[in-house]
């Protein structure tokens, strides 16, 4: 059965999504009893931001599924000019290579990992690993899942979900960095002069 490039889009990011951020909650439940979901669900800034991450992931999985079942690149504001051969490779590279970064940090967090902030606890400050390499491996991946997605099928809503991203992932960075600076102290700090924000 040959899948089309659209339909193999789809199955990425469900298997994406399911590796890197469904199975590692889980697996920290029923290993731990944490629950790794504290994204705020208020009218504060963290809330307002988790509300905007919560609906580019629908709004993206949504066209994903329009995608595979035939809606055509045309309709999403198809950007033909970057639709070439080389470009989709480099896209599906960023794809496969961002999951594999993603899975490994996520992996190498432990106990650490959350998805948003969590006031009043304080699980260890992970600095090992890719961790030693960037304080945010994490939304590095998600920088270049993005990139990749808008390369393997360029139109306007990949290009809209690329810029909106990068703009909600440079927000919340900087929200966590002020939490972690508060958890932490002088350990974040000595952390934040020697390990860059991205790379």
């Amino acid at each position: 059965m040959v899948v089309s490039p659209a339909a193999a889009l789809l199955l990425f990011f469900l298997f994406y999504f399911t590796a890197a951020f469904v199975w590692p909650t889980l697996r920290l439940w029923r290993r731990d009893r944490v629950n790794a979901l504290v994204l705020a669900r208020d009218d504060s800034a963290h809330g307002v931001l988790a509300s905007w991450f919560r609906g580019l992931i629908a709004v993206m999985m949504l066209l994903l599924i329009a995608r595979a079942a035939g809606l055509p690149a045309s309709a999403l504001g198809a950007i033909d000019w970057l639709a070439l051969p080389a470009l989709r490779f480099v896209g599906w590279g960023l794809l496969l290579a961002s999951l594999a970064w993603i899975v490994a940090a996520q992996a190498q967090m432990g106990a650490s990992w959350r998805i948003g902030i969590e006031p009043g606890t304080q699980p260890p400050l992970v600095r090992r690993g890719l961790f030693g390499r960037s304080r945010n491996p994490i939304f590095l991946g998600m920088r270049l899942n993005l990139a990749g997605l808008f390369l393997a099928d360029p139109n306007a809503a990949t290009l809209a979900a690329l810029l909106l991203g990068e703009a909600l992932i440079q927000v919340q960075v900087r929200l966590e960095e002020v939490h972690l600076a508060g958890v932490f102290g002088a350990d974040y700090d000595a952390y934040r002069r020697e390990v860059p924000r991205w790379i």
